[in-house]
Formats: structure tokens, sequence, C-alpha cells
């Protein structure tokens, strides 16, 4: 009869520290599901997600300049199409007006102007338009 109480004692006694690790178990998964720590876990994980991914854009930024720049540059260009379509015309003509003044400034006062380049910078604007 003696084993058989110590047996049971044993048997108790795992009983009990099953149950208190079944208990602490419980506890850390009702910790780890309340919905503030999801919350934190979740910030935590797309925290390091964005680390990574600023790293790894880093990086071939890093090793491939140019190619990334240029093609910055058209995404930029593609974006603003229709405003570049709308006033290129405008700025173009603004850009020939500065330059035949600049021209007229620095040409001397007995020369003529020669108005044979000028009408075929304007036909020129006419097929862009």
């Amino acid at each position: 009869m003696p084993r058989t109480r110590n047996r049971l004692i044993a048997a108790a006694r795992r009983s009990m520290l099953q149950r208190s690790e079944l208990h602490r178990r419980l506890d850390v998964a009702r910790a780890a599901f309340r919905p503030g720590a999801l919350v934190d876990r979740g910030k935590y994980r797309i925290g390091e997600a964005v680390d990574d991914t600023a790293h790894a854009v880093q990086e071939q930024f890093r090793n491939n300049r140019l190619p990334i720049a240029i093609a910055a540059a058209a995404g930029v260009a593609w974006l603003l199409r229709e405003p570049i379509k709308e006033h290129a015309p405008r700025l173009v003509q603004k850009i020939q007006d500065l330059a035949a003044d600049v021209a007229d400034h620095f040409r001397s006062a007995d020369e003529p102007a020669d108005e044979h380049d000028i009408e075929i910078v304007e036909e020129e604007d006419e097929a862009v338009r």
C-alpha cells in the first residue's frame, strides 16, 4: 500500500505541475491575444518590414544611381504630361523671345536682322503643336 500511496502523491504532484504549467501558458496566450498586444506586435513587424525594405532600396539606389534617377525623372515627366503639353508651347515661345532679345542686344546697330532664321524657328514651333 505505501507504494500505491507514493504513486498517487507523485501523480498528484505531476498533475498540479501540469495544471500550473497549463495556467501559465494560458495566461501567456491570453496576454498575447489582447488587442493592445496584437497591435504592438503588428507595429513591430511592420516597422521591421519597412526598415528591411528601406535598407534594400537604399542599397539598390547606391548600386544603380543613374538608371534609377533617369527612371524617376521619366516617371515625374509622365505624371506631369498634361500640364507639360499645355504649358510647353508658351514656354518655348518665351525662350525664343528671350533668345531673340539677347541676340538683338549683342547685334550691332548697322547689321540687319536675319528674318529668314526667325521664320524657320516659328515654323518649327508650329510643327510641335
